[in-house]
């Protein structure tokens, strides 16, 4: 008998993926319900590829981050819209206002420090880990904890007793 599992003609990891995607969508869209305030001490961070399909930022952020950022919902976002393919919210970066549009397929990582929670995602089409990149620094308060913790969420895996999922059919050990 051979250790190698078969090939699956059942696109397992990218159904899996989806769903898990679809847990964001909800957490949005329960917070965007609610009128944009987050309960208790949650806040997110919210890793995406700046070039994937769909997304729209301003120039100047595709320019400094230009494979992917993360960005902070806590204390100043506004305009914060969810549909089944995204959502779309308002930050401050240097104290100018942007408009961000984000499709769930872009997203790699969602973290809720507050809880502990964490989803890690493939990027579409993509084998290698993303490559280090700077926080986005939108304006708003977040402790140096709960960054670090964002931060070691993006490449954490179940082994170490965090609450962080990531979902990784496609590669082969």
């Amino acid at each position: 008998m051979s250790d190698d599992a078969p090939d699956s003609l059942i696109p397992y990891d990218e159904i899996v993926q989806e769903a898990l995607r679809a847990v964001v969508g909800r957490v949005l869209g329960q917070i965007e319900q609610g009128g944009g305030e987050l309960p208790g001490g949650h806040h997110f961070y919210i890793t995406f590829k700046t070039h994937a399909n769909g997304v729209e930022i301003p120039q100047h952020l595709r320019e400094r981050f230009p494979d992917e950022m993360t960005i902070v919902l806590q204390n100043k976002f506004w305009d914060l819209n969810v549909d089944d393919d995204g959502f779309t919210v308002g930050l401050s970066f240097n104290n100018s206002p942007a408009k961000l549009d984000i499709p769930f397929a872009a997203i790699t990582a969602f973290v809720d420090p507050a809880v502990d929670f964490g989803l890690q995602f493939q990027a579409a089409g993509a084998d290698d880990q993303p490559e280090p990149h700077e926080e986005a620094e939108n304006d708003g308060s977040a402790d140096a904890a709960a960054a670090e913790l964002a931060r070691e969420a993006s490449v954490a895996t179940t082994e170490d007793g965090s609450n962080v999922v990531t979902v990784d059919f496609g590669r082969k050990k």
